[in-house]
């Protein structure tokens, strides 16, 4: 193995014109709008055959809890769309785009890695066909109309020490967390309290994910709570008449993007949030047109299944009508034995009873995804090279406890020849009948919807309400907004809100420190812990390692 850099990997290969492969899908040339040569966009609107289209089988993919030593989420989705492809099945995959933020900071992109990757993995992971900008600028165009309409002699009597819009970002920057702005005249502004977040946690991105149609999409946009009047009344998106320009500069975003894998297997790549401070899925539109298309669609959610996978079954599939065939949960022995202590720098060394230490994390989010969520399930275990036999053994002994089969995926080095096997398994367990099952009924209370997902998914024992939080849901309460879905935001390295407590943590209290409704996007938000909506860089940021040479070749992402 020549253990080549993911983008060097990504460039050695040869893709086909976009055109291809929506023709494999059997798209028509006349729905495909091409960014370049290799990248498009769908226009749904072309598209005439879309309700006589009987829907393939969903695939979701999530994962252990996240470590420094790696899962390979987004690796093993591109792997088992390859691997499914391999073994006579039409199939695609359906992604999340990446965000600028992790793309320079700690995490690095989202195209996956080795041998299982989408390309051109450069463009996904920068600029792509320009949605995360089209969002910022929109979620902006309303910051900047809410302001403008306050200096303007506020008419809607909007109280600017109540606003809970903030403006974005694309990027890390902890700098802009807590900023004063408006200074410095009466001219430039009322001064006020102000923050940015990072794109991927702007309510304008959960919108787009969960719009079918323009007309959706508008109506969510003019439901946005961008603050309170000084009578406590909520001042909209709508109210500031902002909602038609806004959508205006969506117009592109909200249609799907099409490239491929290094296999050729066509990829929806459609909307970006992060699942420990948003939803954590891609779009509905992009799920439910590759389900048009492909017999098995393969899709992640974002971090962990505490995180990702709830969301999906409780947001995305509440909301959309959508419901998975069969769940994969990824781990690699490396990643478990962190959960039972070991450090980093040992991981290479065999241990089984750290292992076995670290295998609950594994075995709770399993019997999340059979008893809360009804899913049938499988295990990939993300296989590296110090994995050894004995090790390996314990994990499956440990699944098939449970009822579950463990499959070794080899797709980061073989790509779809090592995901043959993963492939097999999940087509088997996705004949299963089953019929998903939420974590929460939309008729309980906040206080119980957030109860059952900590005592239930999370395996804590309540939570704790940080002062103002119940005033705060009692006035969304009032507001009508208590029979929304939650969207938890939390610490995505540990089960609690305490990103210390590794593994299976027990008898341990969820503090809530914040909720907010997201009205347009139809859930409210839920802040935990110390969890923040903008991030910082590391202390040393991906960034210095990427460069572009003199032929434009670009290095350093990964």
């Amino acid at each position: 193995m020549d253990f080549k850099t993911d983008v060097t990997i990504a460039q050695e290969t040869t893709m086909k014109p976009i055109v291809e492969i929506a023709e494999k899908l059997g798209i028509n040339d006349k729905a495909i709008e091409q960014y370049g040569k290799y990248k498009a966009k769908i226009n749904e609107l072309e598209l005439t055959d879309l309700e006589t289209k009987k829907d393939g089988k969903l695939i979701l993919v999530t994962a252990i809890t996240p470590t420094p030593a790696g899962e390979g989420k987004t690796t093993t989705v591109v792997g088992l769309g390859d691997g499914l492809q391999k073994i006579g099945k039409k199939a695609a995959v359906a992604l999340r785009e990446p965000s600028l933020g992790p793309v320079f900071g700690m995490k690095g992109g989202a195209a996956g890695g080795g041998y299982a990757q989408v390309v051109p993995m450069e463009d996904l992971n920068l600029h792509f066909t320009g949605d995360f900008h089209a969002i910022s600028a929109a979620n902006n165009l309303l910051a900047a109309m809410l302001d403008n309409h306050i200096h303007h002699g506020n008419a809607l009597a909007i109280d600017t020490r109540n606003i809970t819009w903030k403006r974005v970002v694309d990027m890390n920057d902890r700098q802009l967390r807590f900023i004063v702005d408006g200074l410095n005249g009466q001219t430039n502004g009322v001064p006020r309290e102000d923050g940015f977040d990072i794109t991927v946690a702007s309510e304008i991105m959960a919108i787009l994910c969960l719009s079918m149609d323009m007309e959706e999409m508008k109506e969510k946009l003019k439901q946005i709570i961008v603050g309170y009047s000084v009578a406590g009344q909520p001042v909209t998106a709508g109210d500031l008449k902002a909602h038609g320009a806004m959508a205006a500069l969506l117009k592109e975003a909200l249609k799907p993007n099409l490239v491929q894998t290094l296999e050729h297997t066509p990829a929806f790549v459609h909307g970006g949030p992060f699942a420990n401070i948003a939803h954590g899925c891609n779009s509905i539109k992009a799920t439910k047109l590759a389900l048009k298309y492909a017999d098995y669609v393969v899709t992640e959610a974002g971090f962990g299944a505490d995180l990702g996978a709830e969301k999906f079954m409780d947001i995305k599939c509440r909301l959309s009508g959508l419901e998975p065939a069969a769940v994969v949960v990824v781990a690699t022995v490396r990643a478990l034995k962190m959960h039972g202590g070991m450090a980093k720098k040992e991981l290479k060394e065999e241990n089984v009873l750290v292992l076995e230490k670290g295998l609950p994390n594994l075995m709770k989010h399993i019997e999340n995804m059979q008893t809360v969520f009804n899913m049938p399930t499988v295990v990939a275990i993300n296989k590296f090279p110090t994995d050894t036999a004995k090790e390996l053994a314990l994990v499956k002994e440990k699944c098939e406890e449970l009822g579950v089969n463990v499959v070794l995926s080899d797709v980061w080095e073989n790509g779809g020849n090592g995901g043959q096997d993963l492939a097999r398994a999940v087509v088997d367990v996705a004949e299963q009948k089953s019929m998903l099952t939420f974590a929460y009924e939309l008729e309980d209370s906040v206080v119980d919807k957030m109860t059952k997902v900590v005592q239930k998914v999370y395996g804590g024992e309540g939570i704790v309400l940080a002062p103002g939080v119940k005033k705060e849901l009692t006035r969304l309460e009032a507001l009508g907004f208590g029979n929304l879905p939650i969207c938890m935001a939390k610490t995505q390295y540990s089960f609690s809100d305490d990103k210390n407590k590794l593994g299976r943590p027990e008898e341990f209290i969820v503090t809530i420190k914040k909720v907010k409704v997201s009205a347009g996007a139809g859930f409210i938000v839920v802040l935990t812990g110390d969890i923040m909506t903008m991030p910082g860089l590391p202390k040393i940021p991906a960034a210095e390692s990427i460069d572009v040479l003199a032929d434009g070749r670009i290095i350093g992402l990964f």
